[in-house]
């Protein structure tokens, strides 16, 4: 049976089609499950948790991944390729990467109302020109870009500004290096559109030189000093250069990762000369001895954090040139903050230890908390690391921190493209990441965020329905 009729958003006036259709008997979703369900054309999660239905749209709004594949714990669904995580009440987005929430659907045991809309971004304020005080955000990566829209969110009514080097507004930079024919458009967050409605100005080929705390300002390229109330450290990182005879020559370039099929791995070894000739690059010398004959070399060798304009600044760094922060992503400096891969920041889930990660979805959390806490609504940063790749093709997870890991359990076969890997210290298991084998690694992250632990015996059971929560 189905239902239509026109309704008006109290928000922004319009008109939308409303479906109310029967999904099923109730009979069919037990407790603590959830089901894809079809209402019109469109996709939708229902979720049976604590003895109430709920509906939500069923893709993850990063890259449309099937929430109903994902792993379901503590009132929310953790998108089984990249790890967001949405509420199954609200579809209100709680850990990315997806900027945006799902839709949300009126449900009761039977019938389902469904709006017509994939997903729905916030609902966001503008700039009060009578409030003066101004945020700035040094950066145009992902931290910087959900901290303007959390303040935003949040109805913060100053004055934001971005400053980043870049010519683009935000991007998704993690389809630089894993696809090698993107247009500029494809790969935009949010256009410069959004930004105008927003009253968040972008300041694009700009870039930040040096930071007076005491006075509050900070000088850019072009000589010219600007004040702030709050300021954002959000830079990020770059990637390291080759050091070696023939790094200058022509088509040899940097990128963190490059997808390529019929790639010969040389283990311990390393480059220690590129030969070129008439400029260009003829062939690469392993320590080894090995010559590869080479028309392009592509670097992918780690990163450095783009900090060498706090020298010399107040801001606390450490031997790294790390931002060093709280859980708060408060620096030494009152009214100052940082996120993003420039950080060195505590891992609330493995007791605190100090790290640095550049993973996406923690940069985009760590902007959020930021945002959060310049408006003294006090948050911590709490996420669990979850990061994916692609190689030849196929797409690997990973969650958790696994450094000094001492041993891997490895589940199914790596050279049949589909395993789950444990990574084990002290006897217990501290990352785990797996091909093929969703949603195992979006259940394992769930365990960590709820405090779990995950001892070695069981990762060596062949019985791993342990991995699902209650």
């Amino acid at each position: 049976m189905a239902e239509r009729r026109t309704t008006v958003d109290d928000v922004e006036p319009h008109t939308e089609e409303v479906l109310t259709e029967e999904v099923c008997h109730e009979s069919d979703l037990q407790e603590g499950q959830m089901m894809e369900v079809e209402v019109g054309q469109h996709k939708v999660l229902l979720v049976r948790s604590g003895g109430v239905y709920s509906a939500i749209g069923n893709s993850c709004t990063h890259y449309g991944a099937p929430l109903s594949k994902g792993a379901l714990s503590g009132g929310r669904v953790r998108c089984p390729w990249h790890g967001a995580c949405f509420n199954v009440k609200t579809g209100d987005i709680e850990e990315y990467p997806g900027l945006d929430c799902v839709a949300h659907h009126k449900v009761n045991p039977v019938f389902l109302q469904s709006l017509k809309q994939p997903k729905r971004v916030k609902a966001m304020g503008r700039r009060v020109p009578a409030i003066t005080h101004t945020v700035l955000l040094v950066g145009g990566g992902p931290a910087a870009l959900v901290c303007a829209e959390t303040l935003r969110q949040e109805n913060y009514g100053g004055r934001i500004i971005m400053i980043t080097k870049d010519d683009l507004p935000p991007y998704d930079r993690t389809k630089l290096s894993k696809a090698m024919n993107t247009e500029n458009d494809s790969i935009l967050l949010r256009r410069m559109e959004f930004f105008h409605e927003y009253d968040i100005e972008v300041w694009m080929n700009k870039e930040v030189k040096f930071v007076n705390t005491d006075k509050k300002t900070v000088m850019l390229n072009d000589s010219s000093q600007h004040h702030y109330d709050q300021l954002l450290i959000a830079t990020g990182s770059r990637a390291r250069d080759l050091e070696c005879p023939g790094a200058d020559l022509e088509n040899v370039t940097l990128l963190r990762i490059l997808q390529e099929k019929k790639v010969k791995f040389y283990m311990k070894d390393c480059v220690t000369e590129i030969k070129g000739e008439n400029g260009k690059v003829k062939e690469v010398i392993l320590k080894s001895g090995v010559v590869l004959p080479a028309d392009i070399v592509i670097a992918g060798i780690g990163v450095i954090p783009n900090s060498e304009f706090l020298f010399g600044s107040s801001v606390n760094l450490d031997s790294r040139n790390m931002v060093i922060v709280d859980k708060f992503m408060k620096t030494n400096v009152p009214d100052v903050f940082s996120a993003g891969d420039v950080t060195s920041f505590p891992l609330a889930a493995y007791e605190n230890q100090r790290v640095s990660l550049g993973h996406w979805h923690l940069a985009q959390t760590q902007g959020r908390v930021a945002a959060l806490n310049m408006l003294n609504k006090p948050a911590e940063m709490k996420s669990v690391p979850f990061y994916w790749t692609v190689l030849a093709g196929k797409s690997i997870r990973y969650a958790g921190y696994g450094e000094g890991y001492t041993q891997v359990i490895l589940k199914g076969k790596v050279e049949e493209l589909k395993f789950l890997a444990f990574y084990v210290k002290d006897d217990e298991v501290v990352a785990a990441a797996s091909l093929n084998s969703d949603p195992a690694v979006s259940q394992f992250a769930e365990r960590i965020a709820a405090g779990k632990q995950t001892t070695k015996e069981q990762a060596e059971s062949e019985d791993l329905s342990w991995l699902k929560l209650p």
